[in-house]
């Protein structure tokens, strides 16, 4: 095909698209009101939008190093790879970009002189107090918000909590500032109408429009993810603005989007006030958040494992490894078993738990309830200070030595000799058996064995060779219930169940 016959069917294309939606129009033209029946109202969101803009800011960031004896600026290799790692960060969730640098009266671009974006805050209260997105200014140098009359404000962060991604800011003002407040996201309904503020693209204040899509949704961003989705455009740029009801009280804060293409394709979610409020008054008061920690590593209570341990149901959270000096240690939790209750309050999993503990204060006591020997108990754990490692680690894949004596179950098993430790990486305070190899498709290929990991314990017995652990295995084949193995791999514990009868 020439390129002039091109065109012109491009052409043509061009002007069907255009045109036809004024040929189909009347189709879609409102059907008259039948006798006694009244026309649905449009939604009309003026005047909240005229409520709630002038507490909306816009938030622009920037980061740079420091200066050389040229007076320019110049980023080390750990700097620049820190601020890629953010960028990415950003690009990922929808806080626009960071933009690299800026041409110099030469044209040559300052690529690592310094990065830039935007994103939103909101007010909280008349003194300048902000909320928006830790991701938006949690690495920031510098950091300037502009109110929707234009007025500008360099800002300080008073805090920021990078496990709920939030972030509160503070500016000086010689007048009140405009605020909103929070609603309360738990009587929030799935279907009813909601207006988001932010600066899309860089753009200013843009005012959107939806429903609630859905509720607690996971995007498996982190241990605290029950956020609220909504259809309402959000695009890059909107990162930390609010998502409101139609009293114009905060119920999220948007945060991040699902999309293909970089922009709102209607997937939208926002954290809920509900969880964001607590936060905020902490990080408002001291700039930091405090969560309790149980010193557990945790992991689901699988269909197989709750048959294995005698549970009616799939729910609790099984404790893998009691970690050294915890408050769970010295309670009596031990491994193996399934915390089913704090304080009263059903645990149905491992978020459920995360969530509980950490919002205990640190020095506090609480009371667990355990499933342990096909029995409930309690035991009482004082709850200890949570650093920045995670409550709930997850596990690695690892790599074993190809030696091994065929076992059933799908898996080979090697001793844990100086040369798998070495190769592995393991220290001698661990102990068990080496899985070598894992049969595709067999039942411990199934439950996620993986070569390179050690098998500590089968059923509720410690194994420490092959021949050991061969016993046991056959042994747990007589109960006709799948048996139950604790596995190390890469610094963590996890119990996997294994049906005998799939074996």
């Amino acid at each position: 095909m020439t390129k002039t016959k091109s065109r012109i069917l491009t052409a043509l294309a061009l002007t069907t698209a255009l045109t036809a939606p004024a040929l189909i129009a009347p189709m879609f033209t409102a059907p008259a009101a039948i006798a006694g029946q009244t026309a649905m109202p449009v939604q009309d969101f003026s005047d909240l939008a005229a409520k709630v803009t002038p507490a909306v800011v816009n938030v622009a960031v920037t980061m740079k190093a420091g200066a050389d004896d040229d007076g320019e600026t110049r980023m080390s290799d750990s700097q620049q790879k820190q601020m890629e790692e953010f960028m990415k960060r950003l690009s990922e969730r929808f806080g626009q970009p960071m933009q690299p640098g800026r041409p110099d009266g030469k044209g040559r671009p300052q690529s690592k002189d310094k990065a830039q974006a935007v994103g939103t805050g909101f007010i909280i209260d008349a003194k300048g107090v902000i909320v928006t997105n830790y991701h938006v200014v949690g690495k920031a140098d510098s950091i300037t918000i502009t109110m929707a009359d234009g007025t500008k404000l360099p800002a300080k962060m008073v805090g920021g909590d990078e496990k709920t991604d939030l972030a509160v800011l503070k500016v000086e003002s010689d007048k009140p500032l405009p605020f909103v407040s929070f609603g309360d996201a738990s009587k929030v309904r799935v279907g009813q109408p909601v207006m988001a503020v932010g600066n899309p693209f860089g753009l200013g204040g843009t005012v959107t429009t939806g429903i609630v899509s859905a509720r607690g949704r996971d995007i498996h961003s982190g241990p605290f993810d029950d956020y609220i989705q909504t259809d309402a455009a959000i695009n890059r740029g909107n990162s930390g603005g609010p998502l409101f009801d139609m009293n114009g009280n905060v119920i999220g804060i948007n945060t991040a989007i699902y999309s293909p293409t970089g922009g709102s394709i209607g997937l939208g979610f926002a954290i809920p006030s509900s969880l964001a409020q607590p936060v905020v008054a902490e990080l408002k008061d001291s700039g930091r958040v405090e969560r309790g920690l149980l010193g557990v590593q945790i992991q689901p209570v699988s269909k197989a494992i709750a048959e294995s341990l005698s549970l009616k149901d799939e729910k609790g959270a099984l404790v893998a490894m009691v970690q050294p000096d915890s408050a769970a240690l010295a309670a009596g939790v031990q491994s193996g078993d399934v915390i089913m209750s704090v304080d009263g309050k059903k645990i149905d999993g491992i978020k459920e738990l995360t969530r509980t503990i950490s919002a205990v204060k640190p020095g506090n006591s609480v009371k667990l309830g355990v499933w342990r020997d096909g029995k409930e108990m309690s035991l009482t754990a004082k709850v200890g200070g949570q650093k920045d490692d995670a409550i709930v680690k997850a596990s690695a894949d690892g790599k074993g030595p190809a030696k091994a004596e065929p076992m059933a179950y799908g898996v080979s098993l090697a001793p844990l000799s100086a040369e798998a430790r070495k190769q592995l990486g393991i220290d001698g305070d661990v102990k068990g058996v080496v899985v070598a190899t894992v049969e595709p498709g067999s039942p411990a290929d199934d439950q996620g064995l993986k070569a390179g990991d050690v098998l500590q314990q089968v059923g509720k017995d410690a194994v420490d060779s092959p021949k050991m652990a061969a016993e046991k295995l056959k042994e747990a084949k007589t109960t006709g219930k799948p048996v139950l193995m604790k596995v190390f791999r890469e610094g963590m514990t996890r119990f996997v169940a294994i049906s005998p009868r799939a074996a």
